[in-house]
This record gives C-alpha cells, structure tokens and sequence, in this order.
C-alpha cells in the first residue's frame, strides 16, 4: 500500500497536466458535447479529453486501483484505492471563459479519502491535502480564518440545474442573506471548499454536490481546520455539504436546518 503523501505526488502531477491541457483547450472554440440532468447541465468534449488524461495516467501507474470519475464508466479495483475525479469543475465557467474552475482529485483508501488536490487551473494554484498532513496552497500551510460571528460571515454557496431545486434554493438564501456579512456564489464547489480552507470564505453549503465535487476540497477544508459535515451530524454527502470556520458552523448549521435545506 502507497502512503497518503505518495499518492497526492501522483495526483498532483496528474491534475497538473489535466489542467494545463484544459487550459490549453479554452483558447480555441469550446461547445457543448451533451447534456445530463437538464439541458443546462452540460459536458464538453474537453471534459471528456481531460478525464481520459487522467484515468490514463493514474491506471498507468496503479493498474489495480478502482476510478470514479464524473464523466466515465466507473473501474473496479483490487487495491483498496479509489480515485475519485473531476475532470473540469465549474463547466459552464469553462464554457463561458470565466477564468475559475479547476481540476479535482480526491484519493480513498478503504473507503475514506487520504489524499487530494484541487488546481484552479487559470490562475496555476495548487490546493493539497492528506489527511493527518495538513492542508497547503503552492506548497505553503494554510489555516481558515478567525472567524467566529455567522453575522460577519463571508458564506459560499451554490445551486442545483434543475429550476424546482433552484427555487427552493433560492428561498434558502433569501432566509439566510440578512443572517450573514455577504453570499457568494463562484460556481465551482470544490474551489468554494478550498476558499474556506484559506480564508477567503468563512463558510459554504450546499446540496447536490457529488463525490467528485468535494472529495479533495472537504479534506482541504477539514486538515485546513474546518469543520465539514453535513446536516444533524453526518457526513458531507449530495444531500448537504458544509464547511465553515469552528466558531461559525454551529450558527449556520441551525440557520440552514431552520430553512428547511433538505428540501433544496
């Protein structure tokens, strides 16, 4: 069995080159190959090219371990590690050339997540975590911010494609804007959770995330010293993901709970 830190080594040189090839890609003509739940829930081709890359790489290198991957079939293991991924986070940033999205990859051995990076790929900053490890920007320790007051409270969020969920969603948010300092809404979830995880955040939440969304950024945010969960006591899952600083989670927690979330 590889350590942790081998297998973020691998990760990172492989999320590195998916990202410059996105990169490479947004300078020529980029349309919409299909669609998934909804006809604005879209996939480019470059999607597709990128996951390629990177389950060509990793299954190079570790044949025998399990891929989970946004846009693929997934791939069946006998190693114990699975690699969870996505190939271009914030896809419709991506089609419209708004310079934030990244490339996810998050690390599981026996089912929990040991190693990840995330690489907002326009701007060439490299997030990384392991667990136990610590959590890094380019290399540098980062921490979440001081912040104790969900009134001062700069909070990220985001929302479903399918126009039902985005109005309940919104009505989330109109309950919580007066209960916060500002709301956001980036569009890339693993971006949001690393945000949090260097202080440009003090929190985020949302529901409908997949693993492949906040695998590598909940354990950024957590070894960053985040508390990450969802709601009533369990884990970050597709039904509700929050990080938030220690001394703001509770508060938002109860907040959104209060909004009735689960409908959103």
């Amino acid at each position: 069995m590889s350590t942790p830190q081998e297998l973020l080594k691998l990760a990172v040189t492989v999320a590195t080159e998916a990202a410059e090839l996105i990169v490479e890609r947004r300078r020529g003509t980029i349309t919409v190959a299909d669609t998934k739940s909804t006809a604005t829930d879209i996939v480019t081709a470059v999607d597709r090219e990128s996951e390629e890359l990177i389950r060509a790489r990793v299954l190079q290198a570790r044949p025998d371990d399990s891929f989970l991957g946004e846009e693929g079939d997934d791939i069946f293991g006998s190693s114990g590690v699975r690699w969870v991924v996505d190939p271009i986070d914030g896809t419709v940033n991506y089609l419209y050339d708004i310079p934030t999205y990244a490339v996810s990859i998050a690390v599981e051995q026996d089912g929990r997540t040991v190693a990840g990076v995330v690489v907002d790929a326009p701007k060439g900053e490299v997030f990384t975590a392991t667990l136990g490890g610590g959590a890094f920007l380019d290399g540098k320790p980062i921490r979440v911010s001081e912040c104790t007051d969900l009134d001062r409270a700069l909070v990220g969020t985001g929302f479903g494609y399918d126009p039902a969920r985005r109005q309940v969603q919104a009505g989330v948010v109109e309950q919580l804007i007066t209960q916060v300092r500002d709301i956001r809404r980036i569009g890339v979830g693993a971006i949001d959770l690393c945000y949090v995880g260097c202080g440009r955040l003090d929190a985020v939440y949302e529901r409908g995330l997949n693993p492949w969304d906040y695998g590598a950024g909940a354990l950024v945010a957590a070894e960053a010293g985040a508390r990450v969960g969802g709601l009533n006591g369990a884990e970050v899952s597709p039904e509700m993901s929050i990080a938030a600083t220690p001394g703001v989670f509770d508060a938002l927690h109860d907040a959104l709970a209060a909004a009735d979330p689960l409908r959103a």
